[in-house]
This record gives C-alpha cells, structure tokens and sequence, in this order.
C-alpha cells in the first residue's frame, strides 16, 4: 500500500491594526463554511513564499509582507493529508484591501475572538502560535 505524503499547502494570519483576517470558505467546498487562513497549494517547484504571495493575489487581490514564518503541521482528512505551512503577514503599504473573491466572507477578528469562529481543523492548531 501507496501511503501519498502530505500536500504542501501555505496559509496567511494577516495581521492588521491587532486584528487577525479570517476568510470563510464557500458552500460547496471541502470544507464549506468553515472560516480559515487564507491561502492554497504549494505548485511543483513553487517556493512556499511564492505560493503564499500567489494564492493571495488571486483569491484577495492583496499583496504582503511576510513577518514571521511559523512551524508547519501535518493534519489528516479523510480524503488526504496536508502539510501545512503558516506565514504570519502584513499588508503592504500600496496592497489593495482584501477582498472575498473566493470566499463567502471576511472577517477581522481580535486574536482572543479566534476560538469563536468555526475553523478549518488544519487551522486549529495555530491558534497556539496566536495566543
């Protein structure tokens, strides 16, 4: 038996004015309704600092800084694993401001309001790190 490794996929905890950005993933989705940080797959090849700066442009139309990278964590789905890579981000200065093209939903949330929300189970354990 074939055990597939983990799917590189990087997330972004944009900070901004001590508000953390949550964006809520669609219906429809694995996952859908569930609030994240937003983010995607790692491409063959990509750098995970590119695919952070990538998947944001396209699904926010934003740009970032990146602050701080944190430990990744392996998380099991029934359908697969991910390996996922957390970047704590600022907005640029000259970034446009976020917008849901692929979401249900934003929200800037105060980081002792995170547990409130309905994450994604690979986001949980970030909330350590955010604390």
């Amino acid at each position: 038996m074939h055990i597939q490794p983990p799917v590189p996929v990087v997330c972004a905890i944009i900070v901004r004015d001590g508000l953390i950005m949550l964006a809520q993933r669609p219906p429809g989705k694995k996952l859908g309704g569930l609030w994240e940080f937003p983010g995607g797959k790692v491409e063959r090849g990509e750098r995970p600092e590119d695919a952070l700066h990538r998947e944001l442009s396209e699904e926010l139309g934003c740009e970032v800084t990146i602050t701080k990278k944190l430990p990744p964590c392996v998380h099991a789905y029934d359908w697969g694993s991910i390996e996922l890579i957390p970047f704590v981000c600022e907005l640029t200065q000259t970034s446009a401001d976020p917008q849901p093209h692929e979401h249900s939903a934003l929200a800037w949330v105060e980081p002792s309001q995170l547990a409130s929300y309905q994450l994604a189970p690979a986001d949980v354990p970030l909330l350590t790190f955010l604390a």
